[in-house]
């Protein structure tokens, strides 16, 4: 349990062990799992048939990704470099600007390591983006293995042989496995359409960023600064989803299908993992709460109406008369008998 021992700072044994032991470890497994469904075939994709001369497969073979004018590797880039650049300049100006009592605490483990609050706040932002990033890809992935849905241009990467396969007719549908002559990794390609994975990515990554930008950056003086540059990266990320379907190699529904799936990750971390990027505060203190009496047997004793007797009454307007005549006065009479103090001080 962490026991704070000075203002700023708390102690706490539990941070670092769940680090290593819990959050790395989930960590890597992500990242294992995304790498197999990508560089490997330990998840076979499943073969769907085709019909013969479907003109919705019939695109042309626009070439591999990297022939594409948004290139996979300038895709993943840019989700990698402008998160990452944002959420450091904003967590920096946030540093500087903020007053170091709204800071979070300083956290101490092991009497040797010290995790400031800047620290703190960039691993948590930066590990739950990466954290979504290879969710994405792995949700993209199981969709298109499980599913198995052509690309706009899988009759051209397939190429099959239609005087072999007997087609005789445009709704004669194909089921052999062997039906394609192209080339084998093209043709696997191919069959990976549902979501994009390109498209889940971009707005994921678009999502997360601008989310950032409207809860953490404090732009006064302007109300367009932070939705110019929100709508700025959903407009590339969208753009990439419409270069996808203008170059044949994804369908609009794969697209869509992309975008509601980054999306919907990026909002469950920002709002239900990281609480809106809001500061870890501790719990304040709960009031002390006032308990009835109680008698030697358990059982709550009834509290009766205080009431002033007249004795109490008395001596309450004694002291008040003492104190504004600054005059000795006799002992009183009893209670329904009351003598001026004009008569008292004359006795006296």
């Amino acid at each position: 349990m962490a026991v704070e021992e000075k203002p700023g700072v708390k102690r706490s044994s539990s941070i670092l062990p769940c680090f290593l032991f819990v959050e790395l470890v989930i960590m890597s497994g992500t990242v294992l799992l995304a790498y197999y469904f990508e560089y490997t075939d330990t998840f076979p994709v499943h073969i769907q048939g085709f019909f013969c001369y479907d003109k919705s497969f019939s695109k042309p073979y626009p070439g591999p990704d990297d022939s594409s004018r948004i290139p996979p590797v300038l895709v993943y880039s840019l989700i990698s470099a402008i998160p990452t650049v944002t959420i450091l300049a904003g967590e920096l100006c946030v540093f500087v600007t903020k007053a170091a009592a709204a800071q979070e605490k300083t956290i101490v483990t092991a009497d040797c390591c010290y995790f400031s609050p800047l620290l703190r706040r960039i691993i948590r932002f930066l590990g739950v983006y990466a954290f979504g990033l290879f969710t994405t890809t792995i949700f993209a992935n199981a969709g298109q293995v499980v599913t198995g849905n052509q690309t706009p241009h899988f009759l051209s990467a397939c190429r099959p042989n239609y005087t072999a396969l007997g087609c005789q007719s445009t709704a004669q549908y194909i089921t052999e496995r062997r039906s394609c002559t192209g080339h084998p990794l093209t043709v696997m390609s191919a069959r990976k359409s549902f979501p994009s994975k390109d498209a889940a990515l971009s707005v994921y990554a678009a999502l997360y960023t601008a989310m950032y930008v409207t809860l953490v950056f404090k732009t006064k003086g302007t109300r367009l600064t932070k939705p110019t540059i929100s709508l700025t990266l959903l407009c590339l990320a969208v753009l990439v989803g419409v270069i996808r379907v203008a170059e044949y190699r994804n369908h609009w529904a794969d697209v869509l299908a992309g975008f509601f799936t980054g999306a919907a990750i990026a909002v469950f971390l920002v709002t239900c993992v990281i609480n809106n990027f809001q500061q870890l505060q501790s719990p304040p203190p709960s009031p002390p709460q006032h308990h009835r009496p109680e008698s030697m047997l358990g059982v709550p004793m009834v509290t009766l109406p205080c009431v002033d007797s007249p004795l109490e009454k008395l001596s309450t307007n004694l002291r008040s008369l003492r104190s504004h005549d600054h005059q000795p006065y006799r002992f009183p009479a009893p209670p329904d008998v009351l003598i001026p103090s004009r008569s008292i001080s004359s006795e006296v």
